[in-house]
Formats: structure tokens, C-alpha cells, sequence
């Protein structure tokens, strides 16, 4: 595993390969959906919602905004369009000496943009036999 695990995420953003979200993603990962209300706790559920999250926010549309980092942790904001809604969000992302993600959290704006995402969410999540929890 690389030092750096943005270089792995790119890499399947760009490819659209959620193949390597397994070894990426620590086993006690903890997710945080802007349309769950609690954290999502374990490889599992983070793999499956990121694998959704690919295909909510990922289109030609996708670009990132500004990126910050830390030693062990980064921001990427990034704007999208979806359902002819403009996104604006945020990736907080944190790893570990390993290099793999423990947390990751995922902000979006505006409201209307929050609708948008839960509703693709939700589908994307039922098709595959994993319904998000109420909010």
C-alpha cells in the first residue's frame, strides 16, 4: 500500500474501478454520508456506498476544485452536475501509517444538491441489495 492512499482513490475515480476500494479501505473504516444521519462503520458498508458514490458524482461534469493536504489526512473539494443540479462537495479524508483510509466524510451543498444525491444514492444502493438507513 502507498504512503499516500489519494493516489489509489484518483486512480479509481479516474478509471472508474471501485477493484482496488478493498485493500484501500481499512477494516474499521468509517464512512460519513451527507444523506445518513449516522457514521457508517466497517469496510463493507464504506466499499459499498464509495462504489455508488462513483456513480452518483463521477460524469464528465466531475472536476475537483482545490485539494489540501496533511501528513495523514486531505480535503478535496470538487463540483459536479447531476440531474442538471450543480454539487459542490467535499472529500475529508484521514488514513493510516499503512496507508489505508479510516475515515472518510463527504459533504455536499447546496440543499438542493443534497436531494439530488440522496435520491441516486438511495437508487444506486436498493439496486444493489443495500438500502441507506432512514436519515
Amino acid at each position: 500500500m502507498t504512503s499516500n492512499p489519494l493516489d489509489t482513490w484518483h486512480r479509481i475515480v479516474v478509471t472508474q474501478d471501485p477493484g482496488g476500494l478493498r485493500d484501500l479501505l481499512a477494516d474499521d473504516v468509517v464512512f460519513h454520508s451527507p444523506i445518513v444521519h449516522t457514521p457508517q462503520r466497517g469496510k463493507e458498508i464504506a466499499t459499498r456506498y464509495l462504489e455508488a458514490a462513483l456513480h452518483v458524482f463521477f460524469n464528465p461534469t466531475f472536476h475537483v476544485v482545490r485539494k489540501l493536504f496533511g501528513e495523514t489526512d486531505a480535503m478535496l473539494e470538487f463540483e459536479s452536475e447531476v440531474d442538471d443540479v450543480s454539487i459542490n462537495a467535499v472529500d475529508i479524508v484521514k488514513w493510516n501509517a499503512a496507508g489505508q483510509i479510516v475515515d472518510f466524510k463527504v459533504m455536499v451543498r447546496p440543499l438542493k444538491a443534497i436531494g439530488v444525491v440522496q435520491q441516486r444514492m438511495t437508487a444506486r444502493l436498493q439496486a444493489r441489495h443495500l438500502a441507506p438507513p432512514e436519515p
